[in-house]
């Protein structure tokens, strides 16, 4: 099994050094760590009293690291869920906040299981979630994997300008698939004709 500062760093990795991107609603963000993260902790960096794209360029990756251990993993609580959820849910808490538990939490309640879709994990979702993880905890990860897919294709469903984290400039997936994928056995993944029919009606 990964220990839990391995999937933080691996994390870092896969989110990469600074970007700015007008089409990422997350803002300046460094490591994996938005402008509006900073400026929620504090981190002041420059110190000129404001916490603004300066502040994300001077992060550290060690402290990325730190900020996704504290307040991605532990604090919501996903150190205390099934072992082998825990990589994707944590990664997917990283890329898109209470929505990865919300993904997971609309998950259960398809599966018949009385959970609140609030994106917070609490008594209900934690033993929900250990339930439906039995007898196999990898068909619960696949079947988290799979929603979290799709909840990417629905967002560049609505939003067009979210399409290239989708699907490439050559035609073929994008990071947001290809990172939902990761955490996916293979005989989930998408073929390259099921990718290209899922994404057809974006022309």
């Amino acid at each position: 099994m990964q220990d839990v500062r391995q999937m933080a760093e691996e994390i870092v990795t896969r989110e990469g050094g600074f970007v700015n991107d007008p089409d990422d609603p997350g803002g300046a963000t460094r490591w994996g760590v938005t402008v509006h993260t900073m400026r929620r902790l504090g981190l002041d960096l420059d110190g000129d009293g404001l916490v603004e794209a300066n502040d994300v360029r001077r992060l550290s990756r060690a402290k990325a690291v730190e900020i996704f251990l504290e307040h991605y993993f532990r604090r919501p609580r996903i150190s205390e869920m099934p072992v082998a959820l825990q990589a994707s849910l944590f990664d997917m808490q990283v890329n898109a906040g209470t929505n990865a538990v919300k993904i997971l939490q609309r998950l259960l309640c398809d599966m018949g299981y009385r959970v609140a879709v609030d994106g917070v994990i609490g008594p209900q979702t934690l033993q929900a979630t250990r339930d439906a993880s039995r007898p196999d905890p990898a068909a619960l990860r696949d079947a988290y994997g799979v929603a979290r897919r799709n909840y990417y294709f629905r967002l560049a469903d609505r939003r067009p300008a979210l399409r290239k984290y989708v699907r490439r400039r050559s035609g073929g997936k994008g990071g947001w698939i290809r990172r939902a994928e990761e955490f996916l056995s293979p005989q989930f993944h998408l073929t390259g004709s099921q990718f290209r029919e899922r994404i057809s009606a974006w022309g």
